[in-house]
């Protein structure tokens, strides 16, 4: 089924071999915050998983449907709005033991290479900067479709997937467990679940 609906005679046809589809996503989107998840899990006291989001942040992507290595993604995220449904870790999570808010209120993601991997499976590489240190990261996305909302709204769906240990970014602080092993896994799981809007 086609993303959109066919283009009439008269519009450019895209370049040989290009799905058509795929072409007609060309544009700049803007992150619709109130529909998008931009969220982490970590491994708590070596039994369980604490799951966390951020709720402010925004970014912008450029999608080139016909060559999708031209595609970019430019997000910022405010730390100060993590939740973990836990205002006392919350709170933890901001001080001076974490993410030093004061000191560092964003953390930022720049992306520097895009690749098509066959069918609706894409990779996005980009330079993750959280407390002032910027180290490569990759991850992994899956377009979850295009569609025109109610409101005549444009949109593009896309979920993906991270790995990255957060002491290679200065976030150390841990406490060991009597049993063995610390309270906080250095390996920490990056889930995002994005919704854009195409700019006019």
């Amino acid at each position: 089924m086609s993303i959109f609906s066919r283009k009439s005679s008269t519009e450019t046809a895209p370049a040989a071999g290009v799905n058509p589809d795929l072409a007609a996503l060309t544009g700049e989107y803007t992150l619709d915050p109130a529909h998008s998840t931009i969220g982490f899990v970590a491994r708590h006291a070596m039994v369980t998983n604490v799951k966390g989001s951020f709720k402010d942040f925004s970014g912008t992507l450029h999608l080139d449907g016909s060559d999708p290595s031209k595609s970019t993604a430019s997000i910022d995220v405010k730390m100060d709005s993590i939740e973990t449904g836990s205002a006392d870790r919350d709170n933890h999570l901001k001080s001076s033991d974490f993410f030093r808010i004061d000191e560092h209120p964003t953390m930022t993601f720049r992306s520097t290479r895009a690749e098509a991997l066959g069918g609706d499976e894409y990779r996005i590489t980009g330079d993750l900067t959280i407390l002032g240190t910027t180290k490569p990261i990759t991850i992994e996305l899956e377009f979850n479709g295009a569609a025109k909302d109610p409101f005549g709204n444009e949109r593009v769906g896309f979920e993906g997937k991270a790995e990255i240990l957060r002491s290679e970014w200065g976030l150390t602080w841990n406490a060991a467990l009597e049993t063995g092993g610390v309270l906080v896994s250095d390996k920490i799981k990056l889930v995002f679940d994005i919704s854009a809007i195409k700019q006019a």
